[in-house]
């Protein structure tokens, strides 16, 4: 493998650290992610957590809170496009397209039946990413799923 790593991936450098993450959910406490270079740089790696599911949180999410999670993010050098390979507590495994500029980091999943798309900005300090999270059972009508704040925790 080359040392040298491609400059799409270094743009992801902009994710590296641990992040406090509190979805806009009523009920709902903190959770947290960290992202981390894998294998020198050839991939990202994302985990996140969070405490016991509150009893003030709405019953949709305490019957399918997804946590603990991991994602693992790798590129296509000929489109400059990423994918995700994503896994979680309830044993859920999903496949996702992402695209991140530097600023808006978008993640999309074109599924039978259920669609899912994420966008999310970085503030310009690099401290907060405000994002949320939308659904579609076709892929042309998307409802909010939820919106999310990431803000940074430490760096990597």
């Amino acid at each position: 493998m080359t040392t040298t790593r491609h400059p799409a991936l270094v743009r992801l450098d902009a994710l590296i650290g641990r992040w406090t993450l509190r979805p806009k959910v009523e009920g709902l406490g903190p959770a947290w992610a960290e992202f981390a270079w894998q294998d020198g740089g050839a991939f990202l790696r994302q985990d996140s957590d969070a405490g016991p599911m509150p009893a003030t949180a709405p019953p949709a999410w305490r019957d399918n809170a997804p946590f603990p999670t991991r994602a693992v993010f790798g590129l296509d050098d000929a489109t400059g496009e990423f994918t995700m390979l994503y896994a979680d507590g309830r044993g859920v495994h999903r496949v996702y397209r992402m695209t991140f500029d530097g600023a808006v980091l978008t993640i999309w999943r074109d599924a039978p039946g259920f669609c899912q798309r994420y966008t999310g900005t970085l503030s310009a300090d690099g401290s907060v990413i405000d994002g949320r999270w939308e659904r579609s059972p076709d892929g042309v009508t998307w409802t909010l799923d939820f919106e999310i704040v990431h803000t940074r925790a430490e760096t990597g």
